[in-house]
C-alpha cells in the first residue's frame, strides 16, 4: 500500500503549527495582553480564533507550561503565571535557545571551514555563479527589508555543493532550519539578530568567504569560514546572561540560616 503524501504533510506541519501558536501566545504575554494570573481561552476557542487543531494547541500549551509561562489547574483552565515565574522561565527559555544555537555552530564549523577549502579547490565556473547569486540575493532581501535566511543557506549551501562531495550538503540539509539562527522559520530567531546592522555584518563575512573561494584560495576560505562561524558563536554567547560575581569585594548573596 501506497502512503499518502497528504498525510505525511500533516505530520510534519503540526510541530510548525504548534511553534507559530507559541510565538503568539509568548508575545501577547510580553506585551501585557495577557496578563499574570489571567486565564487563557479554552482550547475549543483557540482552535476557532487561530485555525488550529485541539492537538496543536495542546502542544503549544504544553511547551509554554515547560518554560514556565503558563500552569494549567485541573479543572478550571490554564492561566499565565505570575511575574517573577515568567521572568525566570523566559530566562530559562533564551538560555536553552542559545546554547542550542551556539551547538549547532559548533557542528557547522566541523563540517564547513573544510567545505570552504575544497570549494575552493574544486569549484567550477557554474557553480562559483550559484555562490555569488546566493549572495547577492542575500543582498537584494537586506536592502528590502525582507527575510533574509533562505539566501543565508542557500550560500552556505552553494559553497558545500562546490565542494563537489554530496555528503556535505546532505548534513546541511539535515540540519534544514536549525542552520540560520537569524532566520525567521529558525527556532532561535529573535528580533536582536533580525536588525540591518546585524545582518550587514553577516554580509561583510560572507563577502570576505566568496573572495577566497574565487581566488582559489583553499587556506583563505578555511580562515574566513572559521572566522564567520566563531563570531557567531561569540554572538550568541554574548546573549547568555553574565554569571554572578564571587570575586574579593563584590557583594554577596544573602545567607540564610
Amino acid at each position: 500500500m501506497v502512503a499518502d503524501p497528504a498525510e505525511d504533510l500533516k505530520v510534519e506541519r503540526k510541530p510548525k503549527l504548534a511553534e507559530r501558536l507559541v510565538v503568539t501566545l509568548r508575545a501577547q504575554i510580553a506585551d501585557g495582553a495577557l496578563t499574570p494570573g489571567e486565564k487563557l481561552p479554552t482550547e475549543s476557542k483557540m482552535t476557532e480564533t487561530f485555525g488550529v487543531s485541539r492537538t496543536v494547541v495542546r502542544e503549544a500549551i504544553a511547551t509554554l507550561a515547560a518554560d514556565g509561562l503558563v500552569e494549567a489547574r485541573q479543572g478550571i483552565g490554564v492561566f499565565v503565571l505570575e511575574s517573577q515565574a515568567l521572568s525566570i522561565g523566559a530566562i530559562s527559555h533564551d538560555i536553552r535557545k542559545v546554547s542550542q544555537a551556539i551547538n549547532v555552530l559548533e557542528v557547522r564549523m566541523g563540517i564547513e571551514i573544510e567545505s570552504a577549502a575544497l570549494a575552493a579547490q574544486r569549484r567550477n565556473p557554474a557553480q562559483e555563479a550559484s555562490i555569488r547569486e546566493a549572495f547577492f540575493e542575500f543582498e537584494r532581501l537586506l536592502h528590502l527589508g525582507e527575510p533574509t535566511g533562505k539566501a543565508d543557506f542557500a550560500f552556505h549551501r552553494e559553497i558545500a555543493f562546490a565542494t563537489n562531495n554530496p555528503f556535505y550538503v546532505e548534513i546541511l540539509d539535515a540540519l534544514g532550519d536549525r542552520t540560520i539562527p537569524c532566520d525567521r522559520a529558525s527556532p532561535w530567531y529573535s528580533v536582536e539578530v533580525l536588525s540591518f546592522d546585524y545582518l550587514s555584518g553577516l554580509q561583510r563575512e560572507h563577502l570576505t568567504i566568496l573572495e577566497a573561494v574565487a581566488a582559489g584560495d583553499p587556506q583563505g576560505a578555511r580562515d574566513a569560514m572559521r572566522a564567520h562561524l566563531s563570531a557567531a558563536q561569540d554572538r550568541y554567547r554574548m546573549r547568555l546572561p553574565a554569571p554572578p560575581d564571587f570575586s574579593p569585594g563584590a557583594s554577596s548573596p544573602r545567607k540564610t540560616v
